[in-house]
């Protein structure tokens, strides 16, 4: 007789490498999708950065953009609201529900968020 085929502790073998696998490379995907969030949030705060100097190149003085939309409009899922704003300086902070990070960012305010979005 010619018998074709696997047996069951060949196909049990296969079955155990391809569970080892995929216990590594599942925390490794998990943690991707927090920094994508991570990421989307830092560049809203700096589209937010640009649409406050466009405003002070309208009016010579910064504001609260939060509902303007003819400035600024985020990405779906964060939301930037500016903490700080007055004439000469602003701050503004980033959240999403997909993470427990929250990224600032300010200009002229003298603290460490001026310049570049800083997560915490």
């Amino acid at each position: 007789m010619n018998r074709k085929g696997f047996t069951l502790i060949e196909l049990l073998i296969v079955v155990v490498i391809i569970g080892i696998l995929a216990a590594i490379a599942i925390p490794k995907f998990s943690n991707t999708k927090e920094k994508a969030v991570i990421s989307a949030m830092k560049s809203d705060l700096r589209n937010y950065a640009s649409s406050q100097e466009s405003y002070y190149a309208d009016y010579t003085t910064y504001g609260d953009l939060t509902g303007n939309t003819a400035y600024f409009r985020g990405s779906v899922g964060n939301v930037v609201v500016s903490t700080a704003a007055s004439g000469t300086s602003w701050e503004a902070t980033s959240t999403n529900l997909g993470t427990s990070q929250t990224c600032t960012m300010g200009s002229n305010t003298g603290g460490t968020g001026d310049g570049a979005p800083s997560c915490s």
